[in-house]
């Protein structure tokens, strides 16, 4: 494997107008029931509470079936701590995960600053034995006159049939409603699943991440994980966590181009 999969990470171009729709963290571990628990998880609120003190409970139901075949309907509750009411800050936390999340991105040291916060206060009050799993997602979504300008801020090799082409009985790029390309890379660190293309207004592939928009835009969702096991240790999990955002940014950087930068203000 080559950049942008392996080697050094890429030096870090600030972007001030970067469209970043969303930036989510997930780690799972086994379950800990005691954070069903409202007492028990006080502990945690309170460790985050300056930062997200607007407290709310989410449930959800979820079917398991039995071996006889018959469902059993089960609840379960997510807690979910905000920075107020825009809620542009959110972490939350479950009997098996905890996330943090936000449409309010300043910078990689920042949000990596913040997930460490989380990581302390959940390994301080409840203890997880492992991480079953790390994910760190960024989702870029353009609007507006990136969007009239998509064949000059991505790679050609990146749109596909949205690459401008002079030969019109070829030309499907300017009938397209819908196009979503997916593609699970291998990187050094783990996995990256990529989704990337086009999306009509009121659209979107996964509601809970990326919100549809009252107008077409062009999406680029690189979302990074690694299915190993490691130890819960909140150091640990912080530098995979840096290791995944340079790598995310070595490919998001693969895909577009110098132009995308200028567009968005970064200095080359």
């Amino acid at each position: 494997m080559t950049r942008p999969l392996s080697g050094l990470p890429l030096a870090e171009i600030p972007l001030p107008r970067a469209p970043l729709a969303r930036v989510i963290a997930q780690v799972r571990f086994p379950p800990i029931l005691a954070i069903r628990n409202p007492e028990s998880v006080a502990v945690f609120q309170e460790a985050i509470r300056a930062t997200y003190p607007i407290l709310s409970e989410d449930r959800i139901q979820h079917m398991v079936l039995a071996s006889a075949g018959t469902p059993d309907i089960r609840e379960g509750r997510i807690w979910r701590f905000s920075d107020g009411e825009k809620k542009q800050w959110r972490a939350s936390l479950s009997v098996d995960f905890v996330a943090l999340e936000t449409s309010a991105y300043i910078s990689r040291r920042d949000f990596l600053e913040r997930l460490g916060v989380i990581l302390v206060a959940l390994e301080r009050a409840f203890k997880p034995a492992e991480a079953q799993r790390l994910g760190l997602r960024y989702i870029d979504r353009l609007t507006d006159e990136a969007v009239g300008r998509i064949a000059e801020l991505i790679r050609p090799k990146i749109l596909g049939i949205l690459q401008p082409n002079k030969e019109p009985p070829l030309n499907l790029g300017g009938s397209v409603l819908h196009l979503l390309t997916e593609a699970q890379l291998l990187a050094e660190e783990g996995r990256i699943l990529a989704r990337w293309g086009s999306l009509p207004a009121a659209a979107t592939y996964d509601p809970d991440a990326l919100e549809p928009v009252s107008k077409a835009s062009w999406v680029l969702d690189l979302d990074m994980f690694t299915p190993e096991p490691q130890r819960f240790a909140n150091n640990e999990l912080l530098a995979t966590a840096t290791r995944f955002s340079e790598r995310i940014y070595s490919v998001f950087r693969e895909m577009v181009t110098d132009e995308f930068l200028k567009f968005y203000e970064g200095e080359l």
